[in-house]
């Protein structure tokens, strides 16, 4: 690989940036578009509509919605329908797929997620697949193919709320989000049939939720503590007005609720073993029934100081019974809680802040809700108050919902002067001859972001010129997160040192980098080749898997509607039944007995157990209360 050195460095930022992002066109929407809060475990969507936020609920009612997809012999289950079934199928229900997103195979966190799962992770050239028995046929799928189903269940609640199509949307992510995952999402968006208007850091959409019901008219620094069920971030900002400048961000994207949910199944396992001497970790269908009882028994501890697990049969036919403590549990997790303080600690440093510089700390996620939580952030704060005006697990879509309604141009008394203004999460640098980490723009600069580069040949008529890009914040290049190998082919022929190539890195609103190269010498824009992708999936590939996505939701379309006209006949046999029996001065036996021979065949059909059903609705043995089970 030909090798970089170092002619000038030059810096021209906003200027370029902002030409960039005022030639970007709005789109012209006939519809309003939606904010989605893509959560670990759960995710919401909300709508900015008439001068206010609406959060859109499930058909169920229920206004967040679990990141959870089921494959069955007869189709997919998304949300709440996909959890339940977890107990009878827990190898085919994927979740926490946010957590797989934009990383590869032989990433650490992978592997050790990975313990803890039931459903069964491979590898597809670096970048891990989840691989579920589907229609009988074993199926592998990206985690974007998951988000997107995600996001297209979602995406599917907002239309049947309004009527009408929806074609954009706002998508957030954790702040400290890297180039990858970010571009990730923003591919699960494409391959759901949204265009994504801005992929928007999670603490920055509180904050824009948080900045509607507490106006400020001087300068207010707020810090918001988010601490969801996969992912934790941290953000400092300034307030004035209706202007939210972002000074810092922190956080770890492997840590929330799902890893507090892994030191109480560890736990349980271990009392198992001690208990009954089986050790139960291998039986992926118990762990996953553990799992959910240990979540349950988590949320009770928020409230209760003592919770129970009881499962019935879990184990070779042992039943299970134990207690847990708030005490214990807080003792279990003591160094993931405490963990939490370290990104605060970090975050107020590089925004030149001190605690008693903070007015007001903001509590978002449903994490935050553990009483521990809350008081060791109590305690670094001082004593001070936290603020839990936002519903934890909603404040994020509405504030991703107010940053739709900003960019499509929406006119209202309430978004009229807000103004977010972004970081980027980690410095972004090139390797240097030495192999060092040469950084190009710092972390927490404001985004969008640009700096232009110089380079010259390192040989005599070089053809090109190979230049590696990275993520992080250590010294040495290699220990940072490697974004692409850019290179820039064809450039003029010269003696080493004589050739002038221009490289501008630019990150967009959405944090993600693009590369532009021009041969100063020939005064022409040079094409630049990503030997690396990334581990990000290539267009060919987005429209591959849209066009299966758009194949999955016609079935699921099929089989809704294929249920409801089983259910429509059933409603008529049912009916045709009782009208026989009450108009039977009118029917003569004969054709009373053709009726229900025609209603016991519609129930045959519908259900092996039809006959038995009908028969015994016909003796009145449900006590005038009818129960009926249908098996498809």
């Amino acid at each position: 690989a030909s090798q970089v050195c170092f002619w000038t460095f030059m810096t021209n930022s906003l200027e370029k940036c902002n030409i960039m992002e005022k030639n970007s066109p709005k789109p012209a929407l006939k519809h309003p578009a939606i904010g989605i809060d893509l959560g670990t475990t759960k995710s919401c969507v909300g709508l900015f509509r008439d001068g206010k936020v609406e959060i859109i609920g499930n058909n169920q009612g229920i206004r967040t919605t679990p990141s959870c997809v089921a494959f069955t012999e007869t189709g997919r289950l998304i949300g709440d329908e996909a959890k339940n079934q977890a107990a009878l199928n827990s190898p085919n229900i994927i979740f926490s797929a946010k957590r797989l997103i934009g990383r590869t195979s032989e990433d650490p966190v992978v592997q050790a997620d990975a313990a803890f799962w039931p459903f069964q992770i491979v590898k597809a050239e670096g970048k891990p697949q989840v691989q579920v028995s589907y229609k009988g046929k074993e199926k592998v799928f990206y985690p974007e193919e998951i988000s997107a189903m995600v996001l297209g269940n979602l995406k599917e609640m907002a239309e049947d709320y309004l009527g009408h199509p929806i074609t954009h949307a706002i998508v957030t992510v954790p702040a400290h989000f890297n180039d990858s995952q970010r571009q990730a999402t923003k591919d699960a968006g494409a391959i759901a049939g949204l265009e994504v208007l801005r992929i928007l850091s999670e603490t920055t959409a509180a904050a824009l939720a948080y900045s509607l019901d507490n106006p400020s008219n001087g300068e207010h620094n707020v810090l918001i503590f988010d601490l969801g069920g996969g992912t934790f971030n941290v953000s400092v900002l300034t307030m004035d007005g209706g202007i939210l400048e972002v000074k810092a961000t922190s956080g770890d994207t492997h840590l929330g609720g799902d890893d507090f949910d892994n030191c109480l199944v560890s736990f349980f396992i271990d009392e198992f073993l001690k208990k009954h001497q089986e050790d139960i970790s291998k039986d992926r269908r118990a762990v996953w029934r553990l799992r959910r009882a240990c979540e349950a028994a988590k949320r009770t501890l928020s409230s209760n100081i003592k919770a129970s697990i009881d499962l019935y049969c879990l184990y070779k036919g042992i039943d299970f019974h134990a207690d847990i403590t708030r005490a214990q549990f807080e003792e279990l997790c003591a160094d993931l809680f405490r963990g939490t303080l370290k990104p605060v600690e970090r975050a107020l440093q590089d925004a030149k802040l001190s605690q008693a510089q903070i007015h007001d700390v903001v509590l978002v996620g449903a994490s935050t809700r553990i009483p521990k939580i809350q008081e060791l952030l109590q305690d670094f704060f001082g004593g001070r108050q936290l603020n839990k005006s936002l519903n934890p697990d909603e404040a994020v879509a509405y504030g991703a919902a107010v940053q739709a309604a900003i960019l499509i141009g929406e006119r209202s008394e309430v978004t009229r002067g807000l103004l977010a203004l972004d970081v980027v999460s980690m410095s972004l640098g090139i390797e240097t001859d030495a192999g060092k980490m040469h950084t190009l723009i710092r972390r927490n600069t404001a985004i969008p972001a640009v700096v232009t580069r110089t380079f010259t040949t390192f040989d005599d008529h070089q053809p090109d010129l190979l230049i590696r890009a990275y993520e992080g914040e250590r010294a040495t290049a290699k220990e940072n997160h490697l974004l692409g190998r850019f290179r820039l082919k064809d450039i003029s022929p010269a003696p080493r040192g004589m050739v002038l190539v221009e490289a501008t890195f630019y990150i967009n609103a959405d944090g993600i980098l693009t590369v532009f190269a021009v041969d100063k010498v020939a005064g022409n824009a040079n094409p630049i080749t990503v030997d690396a992708n990334k581990g990000r999936l290539s267009r060919e590939e987005i429209q591959k898997l849209a066009a299966e996505a758009e194949k999955y939701r016609a079935e699921d379309r099929a089989q809704k509607w294929k249920l409801a006209t089983k259910n429509y006949l059933q409603s008529c046999a049912f009916s045709m039944k009782r009208t026989s029996e009450d108009i039977l001065n009118y029917f003569t036996l004969q054709a009373k007995k053709k009726v229900m021979e025609k209603c016991q065949l519609a129930f045959s059909w519908l259900s092996p157990t039809g006959c038995e059903v009908l028969e015994q609705l016909s003796k009145g043995s449900s006590g005038g209360k009818r129960h009926i089970w249908l098996q498809d």
